[in-house]
């Protein structure tokens, strides 16, 4: 039953950052709802997606209403004048086509219409408006494996975490099962998706301001140094083992805490203007 609750804790704990990740982040979707005749129609606004074609920005069909809506969009942090496209049923949803960029390029946008006469914008007035990154695409042979990894090292770092807390019998084992696991996840897999994804293997420290990159560097380096320090033999002390991993468990989850894809890859328009090519004016850091 001990082993039992203590993996459930873990395995909460490892959900709920998962979770958080998705719910945060300039690549999930913005959600909201739009409201005919009492009815909430719910609609998700992608904010990533790949360069085989343009981005299609999408409004539900609501039923026995009168809908018209407007995509308001230009290149990312650029002086061009916004173009206006008109959505169009598409099937079951309203559909307007964002233009095809490069791998990095982004592309602002936002929504203004009226529904039944009464007008709206996706985002309202004052908020930012969304943000849409293309990135070329990356196999699910490759793509698949980095995120169960990811998964992986997590549950069993937060499995670490609790053992040096309740368990240090076991602290050791789902030490290295994690190590091992972020290793593979991180340090290996990380930099071939961000290849593919977006023509570099590595874009963080020294060579970039890439948060992501830098954030697994960095939570990488605190369970390698816990590992170097609690090795693979119970010592007669451990207070200074347990505190090493609830260290690296503590910068595991801060590093969680900042959502993902924050600084990452964005195609420099200015320079593309100038002649360069998309493949090598791509800049990386806080925006």
């Amino acid at each position: 039953m001990k082993q039992f609750l203590l993996w459930l804790l873990a395995i909460i704990i490892t959900v709920a950052a998962v979770l958080y990740q998705r719910a945060t982040g300039p690549t999930y979707p913005v959600k909201g709802s739009l409201t005919a005749n009492t009815q909430e129609y719910k609609y998700k606004l992608i904010r990533s997606h790949e360069t085989t074609a343009g981005a299609k920005v999408a409004l539900p069909n609501v039923d026995s209403s009168k809908l018209e809506a407007v995509l308001h969009y230009k290149r990312y942090q650029t002086k061009d004048e916004i173009t206006l496209l008109p959505f169009a049923l598409d099937g079951e949803e309203y559909t307007a086509q964002l233009p095809i960029q490069p791998s990095a390029g982004k592309m602002e946008y936002f929504v203004e219409g009226t529904l039944d006469g009464k007008a709206f914008r996706i985002p309202e007035m004052g908020q930012n408006n969304i943000v849409l990154r293309y990135k070329d695409p990356v196999p699910s042979g490759v793509l698949f494996p980095h995120i169960f990894f990811m998964f992986f090292a997590i549950l069993f770092g937060m499995r670490a975490a609790i053992s040096a807390f309740f368990d240090v019998g076991t602290m050791r084992k789902w030490a290295l099962v994690s190590f091992i696991g972020m290793t593979i996840g991180g340090m290996m897999l990380g930099p071939i998706v961000q290849k593919y994804a977006f023509g570099e293997y590595w874009t963080g420290f020294p060579y970039g301001g890439d948060f992501t990159d830098n954030k697994m560097l960095i939570m990488w380096l605190a369970w390698a140094i816990a590992m170097a320090v609690i090795g693979f033999k119970p010592k007669k002390n451990e207070k200074i083992s347990r505190l090493t991993v609830l260290f690296a468990a503590v910068v595991m989850t801060a590093v969680y805490l900042i959502p993902h894809s924050m600084g990452g890859s964005t195609l420099d328009y200015e320079k593309v203007d100038q002649g360069i090519n998309p493949s090598e004016a791509i800049k990386t850091g806080a925006e």
